[in-house]
């Protein structure tokens, strides 16, 4: 909250409350600001853009002698008084016939200084040519502008102020966090002793995060701290835009309530953005533009209109953008629940879910087909940012009255997400569902049969899975369906295989893999077969067999760039060199199937192969690097599930192995390696199971890496990918990636894990 007050060579408010944060955002718009001669700060309303200007304009009164102003405009409706306005802040009282642009043209002409033009956003056209004319008249001037889109001028740097930073649902929750930081500081005003504690910080991080982070939306959630517990407010959240409201009499109007907030964002889009908001609320999570086209047309909007529509939404920062291979938009959750709020005005919601559905649908089905390709590493990361609304299809499809069987379709579609990506508990939600809920005879059933007893077994629930197996190979065999009957021998021979039944396995697998190649359709799913019909030889001794089979495997998956059923054949080519004594052939196809895990970010096929690699450690007498390996799988399992999929065998050999590591180091040291093993992030775990050494000696990482390229070679460190930099550091993915390629070429790299190790040894 600010008060005016008068200054001879400044327009700037005191700020009425502290400043909590933004320390790298004042930094990063000031570092613009001395390369850019406009600035342009865009956001959703409540995001603070005007105090991050007002913070930035009072920092710099010292760097412009002639002057640094601000001028608020969200209360002007006339275009035309803009420029008067601007001088009336500036106390010019020229009395000529002057036109108000040639009076500010020539006082600016020769000073030095800061103009700040906060809230543009209703008078775009009219702030941009005042700008433009002032900036040619006056070399010396800078402007910084607040605004919910750009002015488009030319020269303008646009830095979209992202909300405040929030603990990540798996992270320590501290006052480090900007949005917590702030809720304490404001709660605290009227209630002297109120803190952060360890009994309600997790309530009230989860309160700022429901909250996105918004400056606004916190101060004003704080204000209801007056009558309400934060777990109170937290549950009233569903309202929030009659929860989040004040009356404050040296506050605007638009800023006592969320909604006003929201309201004047709405109110300045047209028809056609109100319509595409009101109908991209349906969305879960991130979309892309394909989305939004085949859900948000029709009903009178063209696709040109869509496209357009999206634009402008992403100009008034309603829509964030997300860069990458494939830009991606999202919605804070209350600019979503805004257009929820209104979606009745733009369309039926029954008929926008449906088309929501069909698409989702369809992006599973492909991505099902083209499983055995070369993009799996891209099919992979589109599952994963797909997913939020993979789950809102499915659950629309299991909520309503004759949707089941598209759900059960739909949910067998998606294995290569829970089996690739490692989301077994919710495939198995999804499918138990949808087998409980349609128990009609149907080739749906079949599939989803067999592929629920997969994700089953890889749960360690055999017994299950033999059950749901069995299921499938009957109706598929009724039904007379070839390929169903083909994936359910090939699930059964392998659970027969590892259940010790190996003569009974191996023929069930045999027969499968015969007719895979008599199809020749090789999915990813008909490449496992050769995995699991390599481990039932590895269980009978029998090398040559798997190593027949590895080349067969390779034969299909090399030359059409298949590298997931690869890597698991490559894994189980280790476990069978490991089982038959021979330590360093196993090591040897471990390392080049964590290699392949590591391209695709398969996080248990990443555990399974430092598993592994701990066995083959111990074997080749390195105990201390097999504890150090024990202790990092141990950290890797934790979010995944129960080791090596609960499998008894393998579970058995794990221990007997870690047994052998603890007696030949000892107790203290073998629990010393195991904590270092714990501390290391995936990446680094990654770059110390292949054994990764940096060759570069370079004098100091200063001179070698700008300040940019140090953090995000520190984030790459952390285990964070691409898309996770690109947010932590609020810049578009496709940045980050240059800043990445950049450090590699720098270093002399080729791997992120290599960049790991080099920051590891910097800073050691």
């Amino acid at each position: 909250m600010v008060q005016a007050v008068g200054h001879e060579r400044s327009g700037l408010p005191v700020e009425m409350t502290t400043f909590v944060g933004r320390r790298r955002e004042v930094s990063e718009v000031r570092d613009a600001l001395a390369t850019s001669r406009l600035v342009t700060l865009t956001g959703v309303g409540g995001v603070g853009k005007s105090r991050l200007a007002l913070r930035v304009a009072m920092d710099l009164r010292r760097v412009f002698p002639d002057g640094v102003w601000l001028v608020e405009l969200a209360n002007l409706r006339d275009p035309s008084l803009v420029a008067q306005t601007v001088a009336v802040e500036l106390d010019l009282r020229d009395q000529s016939l002057r036109d108000p642009e040639t009076v500010l043209a020539a006082y600016l002409a020769d000073k030095s200084a800061l103009l700040v033009l906060d809230n543009c956003e209703h008078l775009l056209d009219t702030c941009s040519a005042l700008v433009n004319t002032l900036l040619a008249a006056a070399p010396k001037l800078r402007v910084l502008v607040t605004s919910r889109e750009p002015l488009r001028s030319g020269g303008e740097h646009v830095w979209p102020v992202p909300p405040l930073s929030l603990p990540g649902p798996d992270e320590p929750v501290s006052r480090r966090h900007e949005a917590l930081a702030l809720f304490e500081e404001r709660v605290a005003h009227h209630q002297p002793r109120f803190a952060l504690t360890p009994e309600n910080q997790d309530v009230i991080a989860s309160l700022c995060r429901r909250l996105d982070g918004l400056p606004l939306a916190i101060e004003l959630a704080a204000v209801r701290m007056r009558m309400l517990s934060a777990p109170q407010i937290l549950d009233r959240l569903e309202d929030r835009f009659r929860l989040l409201a004040q009356d404050v009499r040296d506050v605007s109007p638009r800023h006592q309530t969320l909604r006003a907030t929201v309201d004047w964002s709405f109110e300045l889009c047209s028809q056609a953005e109100q319509t595409v908001w009101a109908r991209c609320s349906i969305f879960s999570g991130a979309f892309d533009l394909d989305a939004v086209e085949y859900v948000c047309g029709g009903d009178g909007l063209s696709e040109t209109a869509v496209f357009m529509a999206v634009a402008g939404l992403v100009d008034k920062s309603v829509l964030a953008w997300e860069g990458g291979r494939t830009v991606r938009y999202r919605m804070l959750e209350t600019i979503r629940q805004y257009g929820y709020e209104r979606l009745g005005d733009f369309g039926t919601e029954d008929a926008l879910r449906l088309r929501h559905r069909d698409y989702y649908l369809r992006i599973a089905e492909q991505i099902d087909a083209d499983s055995g390709g070369p993009r799996q590493s891209e099919l992979l990361e589109d599952l994963i940012a797909d997913r939020d609304n993979m789950i809102a299809a499915l659950d629309y499809c299991f909520s309503h009255a004759g949707q089941t069987r598209v759900g059960l379709r739909m949910a067998a579609a998606l294995w290569f997400c829970w089996i690739g990506c490692g989301f077994l508990r919710n495939g198995r939600h999804w499918l138990d569902r949808g087998l409980a809920e349609d128990r009609a005879v149907s080739a749906e059933r079949a599939r989803a049969l067999w592929i629920n007893g997969w994700i089953t077994f890889l749960q360690g629930d055999q017994d299950a899975a033999r059950v749901l197996y069995l299921e499938s190979l009957d109706l598929a065999r009724a039904l007379g369906d070839e390929a169903g009957v083909t994936y359910a021998l090939e699930s059964l021979g392998a659970e027969r295989a590892w259940a010790g039944d190996l003569q009974h396995g191996t023929a069930l697998l045999d027969e499968a893999l015969d007719r895979h190649r008599e199809s020749g359709h090789w999915t990813a799913l008909a490449l496992m077969t050769f995995e699991v019909r390599a481990q039932a030889a590895g269980l009978a001794g029998d090398t040559a067999a798997v190593m027949e089979l590895l080349e067969e495997c390779r034969s299909v998956c090399e030359p059409v760039g298949e590298r997931w059923a690869l890597s698991w054949m490559e894994w189980s080519v280790g476990i069978t060199w490991w089982s038959a004594g021979r330590p360093d052939q196993a090591a040897g196809y471990l390392w080049q199937a964590l290699r392949h895990k590591d391209e695709l970010q398969d996080k248990m096929g990443i555990a399974c192969c430092i598993n592994l690699l701990a066995w083959t450690a111990i074997g080749q007498g390195d105990a201390r690097r097999a504890a150090v390996l024990f202790g990092a799988v141990t950290k890797l399992w934790e979010p995944i599930g129960q080791e090596l999929f609960g499998m008894d065998m393998m579970v058995a050999w794990s221990r007997a192995e870690r047994a052998r590591t603890r007696d030949a180091l000892g107790a203290r040291a073998f629990d010393a390696a195991v904590k270092e093993g714990k501390a290391l992030t995936s990446a680094q775990v990654v770059a110390y199971a292949l054994d990764i050494k940096t060759e570069t000696e370079p004098s100091g990482p200063t001179d070698i890496l700008t300040k940019r390229e140090r953090e995000v070679a520190e984030l790459v460190a952390e285990g964070l990918s691409n898309k996770e930099i690109a947010n932590h550091l609020v810049i578009s993915r496709r940045t980050a990636e240059s800043h990445l390629d950049h450090i590699l070429t720098k270093l002399g790299f080729t791997s992120r894990a290599q960049i790991a190790v080099w920051v590891t040894e910097q800073g050691e």
